[in-house]
């Protein structure tokens, strides 16, 4: 691979990180505060896939967001960028699905896009 061709190459994947993130901001669009105090919550905790009866899985992913929001850009690993894409499409697909649900900010389909850091009120 010839230095231009290398510097392409990193040139597409920091576009591919700055799409990323510009994505993650925009379905994550409650503040860290918002989400932890929604985190905290007995209704946060009544929503979602539970395996085994732990942690349901979109709370286990809302801390995961808090964790990634909390790092600085040059810090942010493949890994979190990996987990910014999960919770992208997550929170397209679950967009997608509201229904009836839309118009019920105590709707389980409210609180579990919360819990993934959308508050769809705000849409």
């Amino acid at each position: 691979m010839t230095k231009a061709e290398n510097k392409d190459s990193r040139d597409d994947a920091e576009h591919d990180r700055e799409q990323t993130r510009k994505e993650f901001d925009a379905a994550v669009n409650m503040t860290p505060a918002a989400l932890r105090k929604h985190l905290d919550s007995d209704a946060s905790k009544s929503v979602g896939q539970k395996s085994g009866g732990g942690e349901a899985t979109g709370h286990k992913e809302g801390r995961r967001i808090l964790e990634i929001k909390a790092k600085k850009k040059a810090d942010l690993t493949d890994d979190d960028y990996g987990h910014m894409r999960k919770v992208v499409g997550y929170v397209r697909r679950h967009l997608a699905q509201g229904g009836k649900s839309r118009n019920d900010p105590d709707s389980a389909w409210a609180l579990s896009l919360m819990n993934w850091g959308h508050d769809p009120s705000k849409d």
